[in-house]
């Protein structure tokens, strides 16, 4: 996991050199929102990497996930600053794309953070976590951990929004595969076939849309041993409706972000096994390509491989399962949210 963040790191630091920005050189943050911890962390990067680098950074965020106006507007009000560059992370990842293109035919640099635009190239470039593969190591683990009982188990599906195609797709859809159930159509979640997926509930993300969404599943079938989450907010949520009911303690919770609070939860059992991204990474990376591109026009380029710049991902747990990679507890906590 650590050569793989030192690669990734120095492949876009060599790409950068030395670059540094005058003091007329402008860099634009938007995302979701400025309240969860994960965007929280963003923004945290941005500003020391543009800090050191002698950039003007401008921070916007929607008042809650989902609000694609205000990020409408705010992509408006990068342009008419004359910024260089834009890092974004989408709440609506195909509305955003008219804008986008606004802000590239104005001379920009945008960046999709976390979250592909669709398509993936309406961006000059995307840095993120590889999701799917955050979601099939979840469920690579619950099914390892649950062995010749996985045939028979009860899964709760708690995404994130209705909205598709997201990162929540890319992780549900990771998450089933890893778990040994064939995938409908893999842009989209929902259409599978297997009898052991109770239901798909969406949770917005947050500890309150994870309670009430694992309350309707629970209604559907009391006897759910295995779920799912977009995130650890949500799996916080789904462990209160569990709790209430007496069974925290019998049903593998499984979830993808790695931050502190996360890891956390790890450590005292609320949370089996998580995914671990690295968004304070992706920002600061982000800012250094704006540099590099307001010096002398050079693009940021893809991972080999891949059409977006993977910037890592390690599942985190003290339960390792038999050919599954992972890291400890220990580890992830060092590393939360780098």
């Amino acid at each position: 996991m650590k050569k793989l963040l030192a690669g990734s790191a120095l492949a876009l630091v060599a790409m950068a050199g030395a670059a540094s920005a005058d003091d007329h050189t402008t860099a634009c943050l938007i995302t979701k929102t400025d309240t969860n911890p994960f965007f929280v962390k963003m923004r945290e990067g941005a500003t020391a990497k543009a800090e050191e680098l002698g950039i003007n950074l401008l921070t916007f965020a929607g008042k809650v996930d989902g609000d694609h106006e205000t990020q409408v507007a705010a992509i408006e009000t990068c342009i008419a600053e004359g910024a260089s560059g834009i890092l974004l992370t989408a709440s609506d990842t195909s509305a955003i794309v008219n804008s986008v293109e606004m802000a590239r035919e104005n001379g920009l640099l945008v960046i999709a953070l976390d979250t592909p635009l669709s398509p993936i190239d309406a961006a000059d470039a995307t840095f993120a976590t590889d999701n799917f593969l955050a979601g099939e190591l979840i469920g690579q683990w619950a099914a390892g951990a649950l062995g010749d009982d996985a045939a028979n188990a009860k899964i709760a599906m708690l995404d994130l929004a209705v909205s598709q195609p997201t990162v929540g797709v890319l992780r549900d859809q990771g998450f089933l595969q890893g778990f040994g159930i064939d995938l409908g159509d893999p842009n989209k979640w929902g259409d599978e076939e297997d009898d052991r997926i109770v239901g798909n509930e969406v949770t917005a993300g947050n500890e309150e849309g994870g309670r009430k969404a694992m309350e309707a599943l629970l209604a559907v079938e009391p006897m759910i041993n295995v779920v799912y989450t977009i995130n650890e907010p949500a799996a916080a949520g789904a462990y209160e409706a569990l709790k209430s009911i007496g069974r925290e303690n019998d049903v593998l919770i499984v979830s993808v972000d790695g931050g502190c609070p996360g890891i956390q939860n790890v450590a005292d059992g609320v949370i089996g096994a998580t995914s671990q991204q690295y968004p304070l990474l992706m920002a600061s990376l982000g800012i250094e390509a704006i540099a590099q591109y307001a010096a002398d026009g050079t693009l940021p380029q893809p991972t080999e491989g891949k059409d977006f710049f993977d910037t890592g991902v390690a599942l985190v747990t003290d339960k390792a399962v038999d050919g599954v990679d992972s890291i400890s507890v220990a580890e992830g906590t060092d590393l939360c949210w780098g």
